[in-house]
């Protein structure tokens, strides 16, 4: 299970879908906002909810990878999103202009095989079949801890494991289907094939050198340098959020099943899922490092000018929020 520190919320959140100034009402700025469909990102997901009340108009597209998020940012159709890291490295190795300034969530992955395969450790994957979606989180993590496992890996047949490539929602299926024999899945579908009984967790793959994957928070370098208020209210929101989701599961759990999710999951998938995740804006420079030079081992990803950490991770604005948050507590 990953833990937070949690932090006591003496606030009450009231929405408000525009602020009130003397002598009349002001607009809300809109942000255009690019997510993802899993469980540890509920607390991005209700930023269209909340941030109103930070003079905000929120308009969230859910996209089905990150690299159709990192399309929409290029096409000039989003300003803000949430990824996992190494969609946000490729983007920015490939001349996307985008800050990362905030974490939002870290772990949220499992690597999951067939109910009656026999597989118990990673080392028993050879000569099988492992599906993944490509360009997400899981991919990485999957290689990772092929490498530490000693297994050579290819979407063709002859090597150690033979990579099949799925969109996630179609993941659970192939497995339960006998399709694969295993699969590194995102949350809530990973534990929602230990629950419905055709999946079985081999491990979470948190024990590398990159340790649990973080979730990140990117904004174009646009609304960075020349609406950096709007930028800083964005994070700000972003930061209550993470603290009323942390400290208000009941309302986090409702959420992200009734209106992310539709009611497909049922709560205890739910907290499955977060059981294996946890909502935190922490991000540093050394992570971003870390997992950066492993994408570039495994050449996996296409990557013309991959940069430092200290080039494109802005960590002021979440400072500044944190901040402000401390001082309103």
């Amino acid at each position: 299970m990953i833990v937070v520190v949690k932090i006591s919320l003496k606030f009450m959140f009231v929405p408000a879908l525009m602020i009130i100034m003397t002598g009349g009402a002001w607009a809300a700025d809109v942000v255009r906002l690019g997510t993802l469909n899993f469980v540890h990102y509920g607390a991005v997901s209700y930023m269209k909810e909340s941030c109103g009340q930070y003079g905000l108009n929120v308009q969230e597209t859910v996209f089905a990878r990150g690299p159709d998020i990192m399309a929409a940012i290029a096409a000039g159709k989003i300003d803000a999103a949430a990824l996992a890291s190494d969609g946000a490295i490729v983007a920015r190795s490939n001349g996307l202009p985008i800050y990362a300034v905030s974490g939002f969530a870290i772990g949220g992955a499992r690597i999951i095989a067939a109910v009656g395969s026999g597989i118990t450790r990673m080392e028993d994957f050879k000569g099988k079949k492992i599906g993944v979606t490509r360009g997400g989180a899981p991919e990485l993590l999957l290689y990772a801890e092929l490498e530490k496992a000693g297994l050579s890996w290819s979407k063709h047949p002859g090597a150690d494991v033979q990579v099949i490539f799925l969109p996630f929602e179609n993941l659970n299926a192939a497995l339960a289907n006998h399709q694969i024999d295993g699969m590194s899945q995102s949350e809530p579908y990973a534990s929602q094939s230990i629950n419905y009984r055709f999946g079985v967790e081999v491990l979470k793959p948190y024990d590398t050198a990159m340790g649990p994957p973080r979730r990140i928070f990117v904004v174009t370098e646009a609304l960075y340098n020349q609406k950096k208020d709007v930028a800083q209210r964005l994070v700000q929101c972003l930061v209550h959020n993470t603290e009323l989701f942390y400290n208000a599961p009941q309302l986090a759990e409702a959420y992200v099943i009734q209106r992310m999710f539709h009611g497909q999951f049922s709560s205890n998938d739910y907290w499955d899922g977060m059981n294996n995740a946890a909502y935190s804006n922490d991000l540093d420079l050394n992570y971003i490092d870390i997992t950066t030079q492993h994408m570039l081992r495994y050449k996996a990803w296409s990557m013309n000018t991959p940069q430092a950490a200290s080039a494109w991770v802005k960590l002021d604005l979440l400072e500044q929020a944190r901040q402000q948050r401390a001082q309103q507590r």
